[in-house]
């Protein structure tokens, strides 16, 4: 049996009201376990504060610097290397505080469905 590859396409980025831009890696029903999307926030830029209902995420910073906030704790600052679990219900939010691009990988648990976004702005 051969593995299963996907080649990532920058073509299929797009920028959501969430104030980033994303490109699904991993994100079908053939592997409602989980979901890999990269995400991509400009420098400047802080996305809205929202939530995830029955939805676990965990980021990996691949580049750039941010401040990630989370309700009810204080705020970290990340970069590269930096991993951040987000559980199910917490709001959230990350701004990039950096000139380049932050950029890293949204790894959901089960997938991310487009019905358990809650945005709270």
């Amino acid at each position: 049996m051969k593995p299963e590859t996907r080649t990532f396409d920058p073509s299929r980025e797009f920028e959501t009201e969430e104030r980033c831009f994303i490109t699904e890696l991993l994100n079908d029903e053939s592997s409602p376990e989980l979901s890999i999307a990269r995400a991509r926030v400009a420098p400047g830029v802080t996305t809205a504060w929202h939530k995830l209902t029955d939805t676990n995420e965990r980021y990996l910073i691949v580049s750039g610097t941010g401040r990630m906030e989370m309700e009810a704790t204080d705020a970290a600052d990340v970069s590269a290397g930096d991993t951040i679990c987000i559980p199910a219900t917490v709001p959230q939010r990350i701004t990039n505080t950096g000139t380049n691009d932050l950029i890293f990988f949204a790894v959901c648990t089960p997938r991310f469905r487009p019905e358990n976004y809650i945005g709270l702005e």
